[in-house]
């Protein structure tokens, strides 16, 4: 009896239990089944909650969001421009990609999700109206004409301190295709955020990176370094940089050329402070007192055309130089005193010679100038002797005279001995009996002198007393007291 009721309440055990684990296993199973079209409870896609939902509707739950879709448009200096979806008709658009997160759902681990929630992200894609996505990117304020800055290329300028790039105005100008390409590609992904970059704009064609412009500083730069130093006796002289800058032009077109009326200006301030041809010079005499004397065809000659082209050749060669200007003329030395201590001294109105030797008297006589009677008044000024010939005959219009010595020193007048002078030189002779413009002198001292003295060696003549030189010799010469007939004639007419 005892055994009957225990083995009867032992079945009744097994079979509740039996019955609990076929409910249990028909509520997993059901579960599993159900979870096959389902997402599980507490899953969220994109944060909404879709557990429970079949793919349609969270499909729907996924899109709920298009209708408050904003996208952020950052254009390359970090601003931000909005598209709103409900300014372009957005309508979500599934991708399939919602259906995959379903498919790669294990429903067997549906209780394992009631402790560890799913998450999922899908792109929400989307669709749009053409004609409205348009218009939302014409109307952002990057296109609006008072917004934008049109790119300016990098230019080359001179300032205080030099040449200098001016780097490249980037600009704001967007290219509305470009940009109008990007945003739709955003919008059909669904994405929250675009970066426009620099192939979005219209850029500068020129910057300060571009060979152009890199090549056009470093020729400058090479100009500026090819200073000279002019090696000038007593003097300093130098091209410096600044004024190097001075000569160079930048073209629009970045070309760089020479200025070659700035050069030619340049060497004509050099030749105007540095010859000394023709210059008034004040002159100590032998007789003690200073006279000024100028004219005649002795001193320091800037070659100005050569000079300017070896500026030239300077400066396309970039390096610093250190030389002496191009000369077409030397004196007999150099320095601010280039007469020096060797030379030959006529005073005319004392019909007098001398000749210095490094400083000490070699000679001295008494001479015969030029008639200044018959207009034949010898050229006075600053000469130099030309050239020496022994013997030589002297030939004029209306004479021809064999000589021993002869060094002419202005055009063809120059210093000779004279047989037929008989000895006699020096006071009045050559007011009425003096020669065609030649310096009359001993044959011992013309001796001497043809000797001694050397090509080049320098010669100041001058006249004590006022006078008129109209002969041809002192107009070639440059005689410093000649005067043009002509001229001198109709001031006298404009006088009278």
């Amino acid at each position: 009896m005892w055994d009957r009721e225990r083995r009867r309440r032992r079945r009744i055990i097994i079979g509740s239990i039996t019955g609990i684990i076929l409910l249990l296993a028909a509520v997993y199973f059901g579960m599993v089944l159900y979870f096959n079209s389902h997402f599980f409870f507490r899953t969220k896609i994109n944060g909404w909650k879709v557990g429970g939902m079949n793919l349609e509707n969270a499909e729907k739950k996924v899109g709920d969001g298009v209708e408050d879709y904003l996208l952020t448009v950052f254009d390359r200096n970090g601003e931000k421009h909005h598209i709103y979806g409900s300014d372009i008709a957005c309508e979500y658009v599934p991708d399939g990609s919602v259906e995959k997160l379903l498919e790669a759902q294990n429903p067997f681990q549906w209780m394992t999700a009631i402790f560890k929630p799913e998450t999922g992200q899908v792109p929400v894609t989307m669709k749009y109206q053409e004609e409205l996505i348009s218009g939302a990117v014409a109307n952002m304020d990057c296109f609006q004409e008072e917004n934008i800055i049109e790119p300016e290329n990098a230019e080359i300028k001179l300032g205080e301190d030099g040449y200098y790039i001016e780097p490249e105005e980037m600009g704001t100008h967007m290219i509305f295709e470009n940009v109008l390409a990007k945003v739709k590609e955003a919008v059909s992904a669904g994405d929250a955020e675009v970066t426009l970059t620099d192939e979005d704009y219209i850029n500068p064609e020129i910057t300060q990176t571009s060979s152009l412009v890199t090549d056009v500083i470093e020729r400058i730069e090479k100009y500026e370094n090819a200073e000279i130093t002019y090696e000038i006796k007593d003097y300093e002289e130098k091209l410096e940089k600044e004024k190097i800058r001075g000569f160079i032009q930048v073209g629009d077109d970045f070309s760089v050329s020479l200025k070659e009326d700035e050069i030619e200006k340049y060497v004509q301030n050099l030749a105007s402070t540095y010859n000394t041809y023709a210059d008034v010079r004040s002159f100590q005499t032998s007789s003690g007192d200073t006279v000024e004397i100028g004219g005649g065809d002795y001193g320091w000659i800037v070659n100005k055309p050569k000079e300017a082209e070896q500026i030239k050749a300077d400066l396309e060669a970039g390096k610093p130089v250190s030389r002496e200007p191009v000369y077409s003329q030397r004196p007999f030395v150099e320095g601010k005193d280039d007469i020096g201590n060797t030379y030959i001294e006529i005073d005319y109105t004392k019909q007098h010679l001398w000749y210095y030797e490094n400083g000490s008297l070699v000679t001295e006589t008494d001479v015969v100038t030029g008639n200044i009677s018959q207009n034949n008044g010898s050229p006075d000024g600053v000469f130099k002797i030309v050239y020496k010939e022994s013997p030589a005959v002297l030939k004029g219009e209306d004479y021809e005279s064999d000589v021993t010595y002869f060094m002419p020193f202005a055009y063809n007048v120059g210093i000779h001995d004279a047989s037929w002078r008989n000895g006699k030189f020096g006071g009045e002779i050559y007011k009425h009996s003096g020669s065609h413009g030649c310096i009359n002198a001993p044959l011992e001292v013309a001796t001497i002198l043809y000797e001694r003295v050397k090509v080049g060696t320098p010669v100041v003549a001058f006249y004590r007393e006022e006078v008129e030189l109209s002969a041809e010799n002192a107009k070639i010469s440059n005689a410093f007291s000649y005067v043009d007939p002509e001229k001198k004639d109709e001031e006298q007419q404009i006088n009278e």
